[in-house]
């Protein structure tokens, strides 16, 4: 499968054009990017082409790559369905439901397949926890915390769009992507609360008659920061592992999950309409925060 890749920023030298080169299954086509300029250093690192046009790129090839932000995502997402090309997106899919609905809609309407990288997702040890997980009845409450301290270091990942939107919409995808297929869709957003920074606090009740909390941020110490989901029920308690691999071996999985929906014509649990519920419940979680409190929390 001939794959380009649109984005050159720090996510698509760090992860997606290590990984695209790296899979064997895959020909590393081409690059497009917003800034030509990087766009030929990102593809000369990798022994490809750099276009200037994203439609050339796309005409060129059988699936496209987005490390983009959200809001760009979403608009080239659609443009690459209707060209005919399968999709790996990042999460979150998109920064609205229309829009997110969109791309779903063009997917569905283009028959292309399409694989949301939700890292924890595609990660050996957390892939094979949350499918034990899955399978055990009885879960009772769960706790998740997902912190992260990009704000307080140099860190390549304080970008525009995560300084905007905050924690709620760059690692909330993650642990929604944990708990959705464990307790089940998230009937409500019980209640949100800010907390510090752009701390956010979740509770959510979900189909499977669980309750879930959630604490997202990118402001936490540095020494704070990690990711925990703990599960209670008749089970016991259970933790889910640590991956100690970086996103470059999980990214070449996620384009594998690609490579077999492209195939077999079989939606991946992560696809854009997994994705869409995603953006559908942080969309409900934003509008109890209240969108100006978390902006200026990030800014502050």
């Amino acid at each position: 499968m001939r794959i380009g890749l649109l984005g050159t920023g720090p996510w698509a030298r760090i992860a997606h054009a290590p990984a695209l080169s790296a899979h064997e299954g895959l020909d590393f086509a081409g690059v497009w990017g917003r800034r030509p300029a990087a766009a030929r250093e990102v593809a000369d690192a990798h022994g490809t082409r750099a276009y200037e046009d994203v439609d050339a790129l796309l005409t060129d090839v059988d699936a496209v790559a987005v490390a983009l932000p959200p809001d760009v995502q979403a608009d080239l997402a659609v443009r690459a369905a209707r060209a005919g090309c399968h999709l790996l997106l990042d999460k979150p899919l998109a920064l609205t439901v229309p829009r997110g609905q969109a791309v779903v809609d063009a997917v569905r309407e283009a028959g292309v397949a399409s694989v949301v990288f939700f890292t924890t997702r595609f990660q050996p040890e957390s892939e094979a926890w949350i499918a034990e997980q899955t399978g055990r009845a009885g879960w009772f409450t769960a706790r998740a915390e997902w912190l992260g301290a990009v704000f307080t270091g140099d860190s390549p990942f304080a970008t525009p769009w995560r300084r905007e939107m905050g924690a709620l919409w760059d690692v909330g995808p993650h642990a929604l992507s944990v708990l959705l297929p464990v307790l089940g869709d998230v009937r409500r957003v019980a209640s949100a609360a800010p907390g510090p920074g752009d701390t956010a606090h979740l509770v959510l009740e979900h189909a499977g008659g669980a309750s879930s909390t959630v604490t997202l941020s990118l402001t936490a110490p540095p020494a704070a920061a990690g990711a925990t989901v703990e599960l209670r029920g008749e089970s016991g308690v259970r933790l889910m592992p640590h991956s100690t691999r970086g996103p470059v071996p999980a990214l070449v999985r996620a384009a594998d999950a690609l490579l077999t929906a492209a195939r077999t014509d079989s939606p991946h649990p992560c696809d854009a309409a997994f994705a869409l519920r995603v953006t559908e419940v942080l969309t409900e979680a934003a509008g109890l925060l209240g969108t100006a409190t978390q902006r200026s929390a990030v800014r502050s």
